[in-house]
């Protein structure tokens, strides 16, 4: 097949696939990677907990994240090709929107050359960005991304969350959360407006339907000043603003921060929460962002008494930044020991120092901080960390 003769099916697939459903998508794949020479296509999605590879399609199993060859596709990364069981080859491709992982692309063909395989990776790159672009729309892709039902404070909440993971060039933002089907009151953001970074992690006061809404409500509030361009105190005042009027019974515990990204300036604002924790060459720096405590969300600044304080530090390049609530530290086994700080962070360096990503060691962390209770947490457990790795000069 000549190179123009590709360059057009290229261009029929993508024309193609905007106008197609979720549904349709698998169909519309197969038709274009059978006529460019890469044999038969299967879309495996991530499940909302990263333990399963979900085909897109009915009729397909769902495939095992930690066990399989397109589970190791996914965990690295990377491509991977073994033989078929009639001869041919099976390559397994990660579908990733920059740090955002999504899945695995599964294409069966007879031999693989360069022209091939150059190919097989531009159909992945299109592939996890129209991905993304109808997950926002589609109930089709949420549903079969999970495995079970979910509560209704969870969906509130969800609705609200961005991807899991976000990146530049400089800085890489990712979180998990759990438990993913009965969430209460956690939430975290990150965003970027120019050369800043952004993120947040929320902990709503309770573990119900009212939690959420506060949680909702704070997530808003700091998205709306965000957007205005509000500075960090500002921010913070918005969201107590938000809860004094709307939800006067309810509060918030969290931390608002902000990455300038060419200089590794930190800067944020915690308000009753936990304190960030930074991890630089492999072990963690105590009480590094340790500042006076601040109370809780949802006072306005007429009973607060005083304006929010804004802290600030330079980072070094490969630092980690670590923003994560009380349920994650204080999870406790059936016979009362706590996961406790030492373990998680002790967690996050082994993972740093075997050189994994940032997404894979946290998806890591909460796997092994759900095993510890038997997954059944009597709290929510959110992380959110962020990497400053600026490119060399």
């Amino acid at each position: 097949m000549s190179g123009g003769s590709g360059e057009r099916l290229l261009e029929e697939l993508v024309r193609t696939a905007q106008l197609a459903s979720p549904a349709e998508l698998p169909v519309v794949l197969n038709r274009y990677a059978e006529a460019i020479g890469l044999g038969r296509a299967v879309i495996y999605l991530v499940d909302i907990q990263q333990r399963l590879l979900v085909p897109l399609a009915e009729g397909e199993p769902a495939l095992e994240l930690d066990t399989s060859l397109a589970g190791w596709a996914y965990r690295t990364n990377s491509l991977r090709v073994e033989e078929g069981h009639s001869g041919g080859l099976n390559v397994w491709l990660p579908l990733a929107d920059g740090a955002e992982r999504l899945g695995v692309v599964e294409l069966n063909m007879t031999t693989l050359d360069a022209l091939k395989l150059r190919r097989c990776r531009t159909t992945a790159l299109l592939l996890a960005l129209i991905i993304t672009s109808k997950r926002t729309y589609s109930d089709t892709i949420a549903q079969r991304m999970r495995t079970r039902p979910m509560h209704l404070p969870t969906e509130m909440v969800r609705a609200f969350l961005p991807p899991r993971s976000i990146g530049t060039g400089r800085v890489v933002s990712t979180a998990v959360l759990e438990p993913a089907y009965e969430l209460g009151g956690d939430a975290f953001d990150h965003a970027f407006t120019e050369d800043v970074l952004h993120a947040t992690i929320l902990d709503g006061m309770g573990h119900n339907l009212a939690s959420g809404i506060a949680t909702s409500v704070a997530m808003a509030g700091c998205r709306n000043a965000r957007r205005s361009e509000a500075d960090l105190d500002e921010l913070a005042g918005t969201v107590d603003e938000a809860l004094a009027q709307w939800l006067p019974e309810q509060f918030c515990t969290g931390v608002f921060a902000q990455l300038h990204m060419p200089t590794g300036v930190l800067r944020w604002c915690n308000c009753g929460h936990p304190p960030p924790l930074l991890i630089r060459r492999h072990r963690l720096l105590p009480n590094a962002l340790e500042r006076p405590p601040e109370p809780p969300l949802g006072l306005p600044a007429s009973l607060a008494g005083t304006a929010r304080q804004v802290h600030d530090v330079s980072l070094e390049p490969g630092d980690r930044i670590l923003l994560y609530s009380d349920g994650v530290v204080d999870s406790r086994d059936e016979a009362g020991e706590e996961f406790g700080l030492e373990r998680f962070t002790d967690y996050i360096i082994r993972s740093t120092a075997a050189g994994q990503s940032a997404p894979e060691a946290l998806r890591l962390l909460i796997h092994a901080i759900l095993e510890h209770r038997h997954n059944k947490l009597s709290d929510d457990a959110t992380i959110l960390m962020f990497e400053w790795q600026p490119p060399d000069p």
